[in-house]
């Protein structure tokens, strides 16, 4: 759980470079991996078990084991603990997840190359870190390694990171980013990976070709992006419809071209996130049990979870520019925000995209301390379908970074009151 280890090395990275800033100064500081590890695995377990505890409560049989699809009403699963048995059902949901997405030439071994998994289970502190992959987990597993110590280089075939976000955005975080020592190398596609001597060797070139040459590292993480985990669950022996990528085909209702079976989440098409995936599997039953279900998959947030946070929900710039709708761009930044200032953490903006005519909010977007929790204000402006002006009236709290995003859409509709 990457979350556990996130909090955790920023709080030792405070420690280590703002903490004598507001006074608080101390001597030995030092990084105690075996318990920062051992902090990570106490809330995972912890969250297993509560998972565990709500089946318990609300009368749900828990199997373990791998699961195929044997008939449209049957699963088989061969059972962690030995032995076989077959699940019954009149309806069957599938919501496996994806996974690690492969790259030629590279094996994955947990040790040196190693995916998000091993990449939360490393027993030391890799002295110098490559990550295959400028998305969301490549940077989150990157800023974990970079604030304990190592030294953090990412490769990126694209020529930005994180390519789904406002590009104005994307440009102040990587600058961000490289402010805390990340190195970057976009453009750059990685063509042979030599793991034989004691580190790793990469072999690299541009991305439209040209010449080679050599990154070593300690360890490598491939975060190149994810695929659906839908091979080898009896798919074929049922006739379920995939696309190419392997995602399972649904109906608006989630249901397969087999009557009775469903798939909800990263196993379907859709941004890959596990709160979408909720959504998912919530709508899908609703409709099973001859109700309505509902997912608008145009106000389904998205977070970066570095520091400051990037956080972000419905259309970037470039994406209203294409689509040709006139618009409006109110933007605040964090150094006029006091909240921020006086916390010290004022690196951010919030920027937020109206429609010119309507002054309708059509994307917001937020790099600030905490942005994942901002941005759920939002996100429920979009889903009712509300003005720049109308966020912009609404009282906020003072000092708060919302105040941020209040400002943000003053400057949409009108002027923000403290720039």
């Amino acid at each position: 759980m990457f979350q556990a280890l996130l909090h955790s090395s920023h709080m030792y990275h405070e420690a280590k470079s703002s903490f004598a800033h507001h006074g608080v100064k101390f001597s030995n500081l030092e990084v105690d991996l075996p318990a920062m590890m051992a902090q990570k695995d106490k809330a995972v377990a912890g969250l297993t078990k509560g998972i565990e505890g709500l089946f318990k409560k609300n009368k749900v049989t828990y199997v373990k084991g791998f699961g195929k699809l044997s008939s449209p009403s049957e699963v088989s699963v061969d059972l962690i603990d030995g032995g076989s048995t077959v699940v019954k059902g009149k309806n069957i949901i599938i919501a496996t997840g994806s996974d690690v997405k492969s790259l030629p030439g590279i094996t994955i071994d947990e040790k040196k190359v190693v995916s998000s998994t091993g990449a939360l289970c490393l027993s030391e502190i890799p002295k110098k870190l490559v990550v295959i992959g400028a998305g969301y987990i490549g940077l989150e597993m990157g800023s974990v390694w970079n604030r304990l110590g190592s030294e953090v280089t990412v490769v990126e075939f694209a020529p930005d990171i994180v390519p789904s976000m406002d590009g104005e955005v994307r440009k102040q975080f990587q600058r961000m980013l490289e402010k805390q020592k990340f190195k970057f190398m976009l453009k750059t596609k990685v063509v042979g990976c030599d793991t034989s001597g004691d580190g790793v060797k990469l072999t690299l070139e541009p991305a439209a070709g040209g010449e080679q040459n050599i990154l070593e590292a300690d360890v490598v993480l491939v975060s190149a992006g994810r695929t659906p985990f839908t091979s080898g669950i009896g798919l074929e022996t049922l006739g379920v419809e995939t696309d190419k990528a392997g995602r399972i085909l649904v109906d608006k209702r989630f249901m397969t071209n087999v009557k009775g079976v469903y798939a909800i989440g990263d196993a379907i098409p859709g941004p890959m996130l596990a709160h979408k995936a909720e959504e998912d599997g919530v709508a899908c039953v609703e409709f099973i049990a001859g109700k309505e279900g509902h997912v608008d998959y145009d106000t389904v947030p998205g977070v970066v979870y570095t520091h400051p946070e990037v956080a972000s929900v419905g259309k970037t710039e470039e994406q209203v520019t294409a689509l040709g709708i006139p618009y409006r761009v109110g933007k605040f930044p964090l150094l006029a925000n006091s909240r921020a200032k006086a916390i010290d953490d004022a690196e951010g903006v919030v920027k937020v995209i109206a429609e010119k005519e309507t002054d309708k909010i059509l994307g917001v977007h937020i790099m600030a301390p905490n942005a994942g929790e901002i941005i759920h204000e939002a996100v429920i402006a979009l889903q009712y379908g509300a003005s720049s002006e109308d966020v912009a009236r609404t009282c906020h709290a003072h000092p708060t970074v919302s105040e941020a995003l209040k400002e943000a859409c003053l400057q949409t509709f009108d002027k923000a009151i403290h720039i």
